[in-house]
């Protein structure tokens, strides 16, 4: 299915449903794997990957019939399509949120391009406050209800080229702090996730310097997708339900290490 009409976004008996934004290839893929894996039914949004989403979508509903995981094309930049896929979305009782997509936006501090920093800020920030919008008054109301956005490390530590990419993650992280604690009461847990590097296509370009990046990090490699996508899905959980308002770095000790050290 794509499209935004989710009126018909039901899921398998018992199962809890959530939606993640850019499930369809990558981190995100991984993110639906494991949460469909640990029983939950899924709808997930797409912007360029439709072959793969459409893919993955099959795979999944053959080998967990019921659960109707389903595919939605939904350009996160675009805020007229963003608001009216909210507007169905406030209609039906989704269990969870996972902001997972994500615009990249390279360069020096001293070199801010305002329109590409603000075009990130869009896909990266402001998408999931208008999702969080849509959503979290249905979980207060079933006083029940779990959001995790993904960070990024950059958001923790400074990087030279990461100005505004890290401004877009920091500004996440602010907004679920404070979500979480207006919310807590009410049963919905909110968390980011802050990976490190992450073994997908979207490192391809650094391909040349990885074994330097490697060497930088205690744990000596680059993390694999259903690593974060393992965290997700506890999250999502029962056993998660006191944890809210968190920034939890899944980056193999990379923010733990003083970033002067001996040869």
């Amino acid at each position: 299915m794509s499209g935004a009409d989710l009126s018909h976004a039901t899921g398998g008996e018992g199962a809890k449903r959530i939606l993640v934004t850019g499930g369809g290839t990558g981190l995100g893929a991984a993110i639906v794997r494991g949460l469909v894996q640990a029983g939950h039914a899924v709808d997930f949004t797409y912007r360029a990957s439709g072959e793969a989403a459409t893919a993955l979508a099959a795979e999944l509903n053959e080998a967990h019939p019921g659960l109707g995981i389903r595919t939605y094309a939904l350009d996160l930049a675009d805020g007229a399509a963003l608001d009216a896929f909210c507007e169905n979305a406030e209609g039906v009782e989704y269990h969870g949120l996972v902001h997972n997509a994500g615009q990249s936006s390279d360069g020096l501090a001293a070199m801010f391009d305002q329109d590409r920093a603000e075009a990130a800020m869009q896909v990266n920030f402001y998408s999931l406050t208008r999702l969080a919008k849509a959503l979290v008054r249905g979980m207060t109301r079933a006083r029940s209800g779990r959001i995790v956005a993904i960070g990024s490390v950059a958001a923790l530590r400074g990087n030279a080229g990461n100005a505004a990419y890290a401004a877009t993650k920091g500004a996440l992280i602010a907004y679920c702090r404070t979500l979480a604690v207006e919310t807590a009461k009410r049963g919905v847990t909110v968390n980011v996730i802050a990976p490190g590097f992450i073994d997908t296509a979207m490192l391809a370009p650094y391909a040349a310097h990885r074994a330097g990046m490697e060497r930088q990090i205690p744990a000596g490699r680059f993390a694999r997708p259903e690593e974060v996508a393992a965290l997700t899905a506890f999250l999502m959980g029962e056993g998660a339900a006191y944890i809210t308002g968190a920034v939890l770095p899944v980056d193999g000790g990379l923010t733990a290490m003083m970033g002067v050290h001996r040869t």
